[in-house]
C-alpha cells in the first residue's frame, strides 16, 4: 500500500521565508507567448500555490525543466517566454534569471523582497539534475529556506529538483500535487459506484498495468483508441492495416474474458471511421462496421454510433477514470469521437470524473471542456504509473505528515 500521507504546504510554518518551487512549466514555446496561452494549463494549475505564497509574504524561487536540452545551454529552451506567460497570468513581476546555481543567482535571491517571484532558469541546462546529483541539489536548497513540490508532472522523476533536494530542506507538496493525489486516490481507492474506465491511446502495451490494477474495481470499461485494435483482433475481428500489437493479442483475450467472467460491462466500438491512408487528410473516409474494415485501410477514430453509446453508458457511471483518446485525436478529420465522449462526460452531473494528463488532458483543453471535469491530471507519465499503483519518487521523498 502507497504511503501519501505526506506534509502539505499548510503544515509549514512558511510566513516570510524564501521558498523554492519545483514547478512543471515544460509547455510548448515554439510560437511565443501566444502559443504557450493556448495550452497554459499546467501554468495555471499552479496559480493557488503561488497566491498562498504571495498571502504568506513569502520569497517566491520558481524552478523547472523545459524539453530535453541534454544537459547544455539550448537558447530555444530557455524558460523566459514561460516566465513572460506566468506574469500575465498572476497580473505581477516575474524576474528571469539566466541560471538556477550559482553566485550571481544567489545574491538575485538574496535581493528580494516580500511577494517577490523569481523564475530560474531551465535545471536541465545541468546534466546534474537528471542525474539526482546531491552536490547540485545541494546548490539549490542552500538559496532558500523551505522547498514545495508542486510538479506532479515529473513526480515519477527521480531527479535533483524531485527527489535530492528534500535531503537538505524542511519540504512539503505543494497545492496542486496534493490535490492529484487526493482526487485519483479518492477514485482508486474508494470509487463510488458504478465504476468506469475509459481507456484509449495509441498501445495496449501502455496501459497494462493501469488494467491490472483497476480491473477488479471496475463496472464498465471502455476501450476506444488504437489500443482497441488489438482488443478487436482478439475478438476475431479483421482489422485492416491499422498497427496490431501482436504480442498482447493473447493478454487482450484473457482480459476480456475475466472481465466478463465477473459481470463487468465491456464496451469496445461497433463502429469505427476508417482512411485509406493514415494521414490528417486521406482521399477516401468511411464509417462502417467493425465486421466491414477494409482490409488495407486504416482505423483512425471511434464511430458516431459507439461514441454515442459509450456516452449512454457513461452516464450510468458516478466515478469515471479517463486516460487516452477515441481516435487520433490531433487529426481534426478524426477527433470526433473523443469529442462526443468528452462533451458527454462533461455533461454529467452528480458524478466524480478524473482525466488522465498528456493527450486526454490537451485534448480536454483543445475542446474547452477543462472546468466541467472533476479533476484533469497535469501529469501524463505519472498519472499513468499512480494509476498502474506504483510509487511516485517525487511523493515518496517528501516528509511523512
Amino acid at each position: 500500500m502507497r504511503n501519501l500521507s505526506k506534509k502539505t504546504l499548510t503544515d509549514l510554518n512558511i510566513s516570510g521565508k524564501k521558498v523554492l518551487v519545483r514547478v512543471d512549466f515544460n509547455v510548448p514555446i515554439e510560437q511565443g507567448i501566444e502559443a504557450i496561452s493556448d495550452y497554459d494549463q499546467r501554468l495555471r494549475a499552479t496559480l493557488p500555490t503561488i497566491q498562498y505564497l504571495i498571502d504568506q509574504d513569502c520569497k517566491i524561487i520558481l524552478c523547472s525543466h523545459l524539453g530535453r536540452p541534454g544537459g547544455s545551454v539550448k537558447e530555444e529552451l530557455r524558460l523566459a517566454p514561460v516566465g513572460d506567460r506566468l506574469a500575465n497570468l498572476l497580473g505581477m513581476p516575474v524576474l528571469n534569471l539566466a541560471d538556477c546555481v550559482g553566485p550571481e543567482i544567489e545574491s538575485a535571491i538574496d535581493a528580494m523582497a516580500s511577494k517577490d517571484i523569481i523564475l530560474l532558469e531551465n535545471l536541465r541546462f545541468h546534466p546534474e539534475e537528471e542525474k539526482n546529483d546531491p552536490n547540485f541539489a545541494e546548490q539549490l536548497a542552500s538559496m532558500v529556506d523551505l522547498f514545495i513540490m508542486d510538479a506532479f508532472a515529473v513526480a515519477h522523476r527521480a531527479h535533483a529538483s524531485t527527489v535530492g533536494i528534500n535531503e537538505f530542506l524542511p519540504s512539503a507538496m505543494g497545492l496542486l500535487v496534493q490535490q492529484e493525489i487526493e482526487s485519483m486516490s479518492q477514485a482508486l481507492d474508494s470509487p463510488e459506484p458504478p465504476f468506469a474506465a475509459l481507456l484509449g491511446g495509441a498501445k495496449v502495451s501502455d496501459k497494462i498495468l493501469v488494467l491490472e490494477n483497476i480491473l477488479n474495481k471496475l463496472d464498465h470499461l471502455f476501450i476506444g483508441g488504437g489500443m482497441s485494435v488489438t482488443f478487436l483482433n482478439s475478438q476475431g475481428y479483421s482489422t485492416g492495416a491499422s498497427n496490431i500489437e501482436k504480442d498482447r493479442i493473447d493478454f487482450a483475450r484473457d482480459l476480456l474474458d475475466r472481465a466478463r467472467s465477473t459481470n463487468i460491462s465491456v464496451h469496445l466500438p461497433e463502429d469505427v471511421i476508417v482512411a485509406n491512408a493514415f494521414s490528417p487528410n486521406p482521399s477516401d473516409i468511411q464509417t462502417v462496421s467493425i465486421s466491414d474494415v477494409p482490409a488495407s485501410w486504416y482505423i483512425m477514430d471511434i464511430g458516431k454510433k459507439s461514441a454515442e453509446i459509450f456516452s449512454r453508458a457513461l452516464a450510468e457511471s458516478k466515478t469515471i477514470i479517463w486516460n487516452g483518446p477515441m481516435g487520433v485525436f490531433e487529426m481534426p478529420k478524426f477527433s470526433h469521437g473523443t469529442r462526443i465522449v468528452a462533451t458527454a462526460i462533461g455533461d454529467l452531473t452528480g458524478s466524480t470524473t478524473v482525466v488522465g494528463g498528456g493527450s486526454t488532458a490537451e485534448a480536454v483543453e483543445a475542446l474547452g471542456l477543462m472546468g466541467k471535469m472533476s479533476h484533469v491530471s497535469t501529469g501524463g507519465g505519472a498519472s499513468l504509473e499512480f494509476l498502474e499503483g506504483k510509487d511516485l519518487p517525487g511523493i515518496s521523498a517528501l516528509p511523512d505528515a
